[in-house]
């Protein structure tokens, strides 16, 4: 079965392809080339059909996806006659948000015949399962996760976002388009007095995948760059469900974590 990874934006399409046995066919969507990874065929969404056959005709069996994309601006003069028959059922699902929009994406590949795979199946060693990575916690620690992870399942009820940052009980930011990066640097720039005194407690980032997502696409995403974010926002650290997120460079991670005097935890949903 040959596999193609369907490559965004990020680290992530090359720490995919790193892990597996055998390096995958890559696609990428036009402007959004993933880092240190070769890219075997461009596409264009409105050249949908062509790029299947294309896929077909490299043997491609199965895919998958890894990356950040994000909605492009389509130009009605390249769409081919099979794709354009379709631009209704796009346009419907782009409306209804980002959990459509994906949802819609794997079934048109599943309709051409792909067997659609997730990060978590092919290259599980990303997805870290229940544990204490770095670090320790105490019980507002713990507290902080168990409002943090109802907060998140909220916010991912109505398709808004992966994450949210919660120190003492108090919700300091929620995740929405702008990402994760964004949402720490709120964070960072929270006058002390919106803010609980970080005595009792410096709070943490966390992430879970939304409740109805298919999780064989867009996962949540980790890596050094956001425990480096986290501790710049002064926070005790991350939480994140168990087997929900993909974690990149993980003794890197850990390395960090450590230096900066954070916990990384897995948590058990």
């Amino acid at each position: 079965m040959t596999l193609a990874l369907i490559a965004g934006a990020g680290a992530l399409p090359a720490a995919l392809a790193a892990n597996l046995l055998a390096r995958p066919f890559v696609a990428a969507m036009e402007g959004f080339a993933p880092e240190g990874l070769a890219v075997d065929l461009a596409f264009r969404i409105e050249r949908l059909y062509p790029f299947f056959n294309a896929l077909h005709d490299a043997g491609v069996t199965q895919v998958a996806f890894a990356g950040a994309v994000r909605r492009p601006r389509l130009d009605p003069a390249l769409f081919d006659p099979a794709t354009a028959q379709i631009v209704p059922r796009l346009m419907h699902t782009l409306a209804q948000g980002d959990d459509a929009t994906l949802r819609e994406v794997i079934a048109l590949f599943e309709e051409e015949g792909f067997a659609v795979t997730g990060a978590a199946e092919i290259a599980p060693a990303l997805v870290p399962g229940e544990g204490l990575l770095a670090g320790s916690l105490t019980p507002r620690d713990q507290a902080d996760a168990a409002r943090a992870s109802a907060i998140a399942e909220a916010l991912g009820r109505v398709d808004v976002g992966q994450g949210c940052v919660v120190a003492q009980g108090i919700c300091l930011a929620t995740e929405t388009i702008a990402g994760t990066d964004a949402m720490l640097a709120q964070v960072a720039a929270l006058p002390e007095g919106l803010r609980p005194p970080a005595q009792a407690g410096k709070g943490l980032l966390y992430k879970a995948p939304k409740p109805l997502q298919d999780r064989r696409i867009d996962l949540p995403t980790l890596g050094p760059a956001s425990v480096a974010a986290a501790a710049k926002a002064g926070l005790g650290g991350i939480a994140w469900e168990a087997g929900g997120v993909i974690c990149l460079d993980q003794p890197a991670m850990k390395a960090a974590a450590d230096e900066a005097g954070l916990f990384l935890w897995a948590r058990k949903p």
